[in-house]
């Protein structure tokens, strides 16, 4: 007994109904592969639009900032290793059930975000990739993004089996298309065709400074960084968390920023900005033009469909199951708990889920703006206002202490993750009004649902709304 409470004070490993299946090299490509996805597949265009050829730099200011943001995180998940992320550390930290959904329904606003970007980048892959040239924004796009989200909520509704092995295999797929790019990159490099006067040179749009420009990619290029922040959820899966964890994001948060540089610098030395910002597949471009004699170009449109397809795959299930676990504690409507006799998946949620998002995409077609950058803009500013709570959290749980060692992080990290992540949610930061919008009306459909169902509990079953146990809201 007194060598499992010395085990218990030293890897803060507590009792779980959760298989502890996970090591440190599971973690790391569970980790990679959660951050690897549709932001730098669909994004680098348009990033490149905002600064000319230093597109490393957003990636560089995204990755600081992430990684700011990660040691908030990794302080919280070796203190409560528990698999509930931000909704749990919002709730011990300031203890206000409402505070407590909001940060959950934008958590679960992002995936559905996050899902709609990927089918956009999708549906703009296809047609690359057949040479449809159906143009963005047509209602040739529309329908294959419709059309793609319907095929995602059909896999979601049936069941899937997620287990860390098949994350393996996905991630290495994707991680195969962005190498390609680096490769191709070095290849041009090393035959003396880059445009390295590119890669160095800031061109912005005339109403912009370079600071504002570089904080308007920056808010893009945060979307491709986002991913991190779910490995917290493995807690409960992972072997003597508070040692591994630090390590291992960190390592992992280094190999991703590392490897999105890289793809960025060898997409600008290779191909013109103003090309780049208009392809509807920017990194197949990329591969065509630096090794027009190999096949890999026409192959990368379909390695990028294969990429963003399982990000939004992941971003609907963590949305319905995130709807579901606020339903299931009476702070959403009773419906949407509804579960399927014989799957066993949260079909009300997904259906509902599936909804919004098909109202996401047929909003944004409406735009005459770049419906991708409006999506992947709106992801990043949910989750950028989920981190500034979270690196507040992190400052006012220090008064809360745990037996057992876990991560410290040094106290000016929160604080300067706090800032940044709070200057990057402002208007001030070069985000466009849609973004906004986009995310006031989601979050409004769930203070309107809270209402409903407040006015249900407190009317029908004399009892009040709150947030019963934010361990089962992720």
């Amino acid at each position: 007994m007194a060598d499992q409470e010395t085990a218990h004070r030293e890897s803060g490993e507590t009792p779980t109904e959760l298989k502890r299946v996970l090591g440190p090299k599971l973690l790391l490509l569970f980790i990679v592969g959660d951050i690897l996805g549709t932001g730098v597949y669909a994004l680098t265009g348009d990033i490149a639009a905002e600064v000319g050829g230093a597109a490393w730099a957003p990636f560089l200011v995204a990755f600081a900032v992430a990684l700011l943001t990660a040691f908030s995180y990794l302080e919280l998940v070796t203190k409560y290793p528990q698999a509930a992320g931000a909704a749990l550390y919002t709730h011990k930290a300031f203890g206000i059930h409402f505070v407590t959904f909001l940060v959950c329904f934008a958590v679960m606003s992002s995936g559905l975000t996050s899902a709609s970007t990927a089918s956009q980048a999708f549906a703009l892959n296809l047609d690359t990739g057949f040479t449809l040239d159906l143009g963005r924004g047509s209602f040739g796009i529309q329908a294959i993004s419709l059309g793609f989200m319907l095929l995602v909520m059909l896999v979601n509704l049936r069941g899937v089996a997620e287990s860390v092995k098949t994350n393996v295999v996905l991630t290495m797929i994707e991680l195969s298309g962005l190498l390609l790019v680096i490769l191709v990159g070095l290849w041009v490099i090393v035959g003396g065709d880059a445009d390295w006067g590119r890669v160095v040179a800031f061109e912005t749009p005339e109403d912009k400074s370079i600071f504002l420009a570089v904080t308007t990619a920056t808010s893009l290029a945060f979307f491709a960084m986002v991913g991190f922040e779910d490995s917290v959820n493995m807690a409960e899966e992972t072997h003597d968390p508070s040692r591994i964890f630090p390590k291992i994001m960190l390592t992992g948060l280094g190999i991703t920023g590392a490897i999105y540089i890289l793809v960025s610098i060898s997409a600008v030395a290779i191909v013109p900005v103003g090309d780049l910002a208009q392809a509807d597949s920017p990194l197949s471009l990329v591969v065509k033009t630096g090794a027009p004699d190999l096949p890999f170009g026409d192959l990368f449109p379909f390695i990028a469909m294969f990429a963003v397809a399982n990000s939004a795959l992941i971003n609907m299930m963590m949305a319905s199951r995130l709807l579901y676990g606020m339903s299931k504690q009476r702070v959403l409507p009773p419906f949407l708990d509804r579960v399927h006799r014989k799957r066993r998946t949260p079909w009300a949620s997904i259906l509902f889920t599936t909804a919004l998002a098909f109202g996401l995409i047929v909003y944004v077609n409406t735009l005459n703006e770049d419906n991708v950058a409006i999506l992947g803009g709106t992801t990043s500013l949910l989750l950028l206002a989920v981190f500034t709570v979270v690196n507040v959290a992190v400052l006012v749980l220090r008064r809360d202490p745990v037996d057992h060692h876990h991560f410290r992080a040094p106290t000016p990290l929160p604080v300067i993750g706090a800032l940044a992540c709070a200057y990057l949610v402002l208007p001030v930061s070069g985000r466009v009004g849609e973004q906004y919008k986009i995310a006031g009306i989601l979050l409004a459909i769930g203070v309107v649902l809270w209402a409903i169902t407040w006015f249900y509990n407190r009317a029908l079953r004399a009892d009040r709304t709150f947030v019963r146990d934010p361990n089962d809201l992720n």
